[in-house]
């Protein structure tokens, strides 16, 4: 581990290719604030089991892209560029930030060092591309390697795009290594492997799938009263042979976060 790590800083997981490197950084605990009340809010967020995550990368004559607004901060010879493009560029990034409800423009680091990025407590997930390309859910890129090509998927099947929650999200391809903030941890996902078989999930916990894998909503039961007394509705559904992650927990947050933990807890039959 680097010198300028304390025993308080551990790493979290990690990837390397040739000119890049990323880290997510993992503080055991804060301890640091003189204010009783944020002392109080730290203590739960410690009893919880919360941790302060940072990601770090180091470049060696490499590049990076990020979200703006995530820099903390950077040492060694590194500079920093817009990839607009022109305008041309800009009418695409534009739309293309429209469509996927992330950022126009997306900095690009170049040269030799280190950068670190702002500290919090979100989930990040390291994705590795080998001369593939994977479609995430709209909002949680975060960075990669600047060997990745970050672009627009739009729903070919008419049903995704209505029922689905999202008519575009993100396609990530190429080769390199990406990082996604996730609403839930890597130990909480689950990654079914389809061989040209068929997922069908109940509700919007898909995180990433192969782009070779197709995507749709369909009704849960045959013909519109099946689906009405089913009480599943539509359900996403996912075809073809690759890889598709879920967030079964997700949900669970979300209800806890709305109604509390009682609102999980089934009352008793009679």
């Amino acid at each position: 581990m680097e010198k300028h790590f304390s025993d308080n800083i551990t790493v979290l997981d990690s990837a390397e290719s040739e000119r890049f490197k990323v880290e997510i950084l993992e503080y055991k605990e804060l301890s640091g604030s003189n204010d009783p009340q944020i002392g109080k809010d730290l203590y739960y967020v410690q009893k919880s089991g919360m941790k302060l995550r940072q990601v770090k990368l180091t470049l060696e004559d490499g590049g990076m892209i990020t979200e703006p607004g995530t820099l903390h901060f950077h040492k060694g010879n590194i500079s920093c560029e817009s990839n607009i493009g022109g305008v041309g560029g800009l009418a695409k990034k534009m739309l293309h930030n429209k469509l996927t409800n992330e950022s126009t423009f997306k900095p690009r680091y170049t040269g030799t060092g280190e950068v670190f990025l702002e500290p919090g407590f979100s989930h990040f997930l390291i994705v590795k591309l080998d001369n593939g390309s994977v479609i995430v859910d709209k909002g949680i890129f975060y960075c990669c390697e600047d060997t990745l090509e970050v672009g627009v998927a739009s729903q070919k099947n008419i049903s995704a795009g209505l029922f689905g929650g999202d008519w575009f999200q993100t396609r990530i391809s190429g080769t390199g290594i990406c990082v996604l903030e996730s609403p839930v941890p890597m130990n909480e996902i689950l990654k079914c492997n389809l061989n040209n078989e068929r997922l069908q999930v109940d509700g919007n916990f898909a995180l990433l799938r192969s782009d070779s894998v197709n995507f749709s909503v369909e009704r849960s039961s045959k013909g519109i009263a099946g689906s009405m007394t089913s009480g599943e509705g539509r359900l996403q559904t996912f075809e073809g042979t690759g890889i598709v992650w879920l967030a079964p927990t997700q949900g669970v947050y979300s209800v806890m976060r709305n109604g509390g933990v009682s609102t999980l807890i089934a009352p008793p039959t009679q």
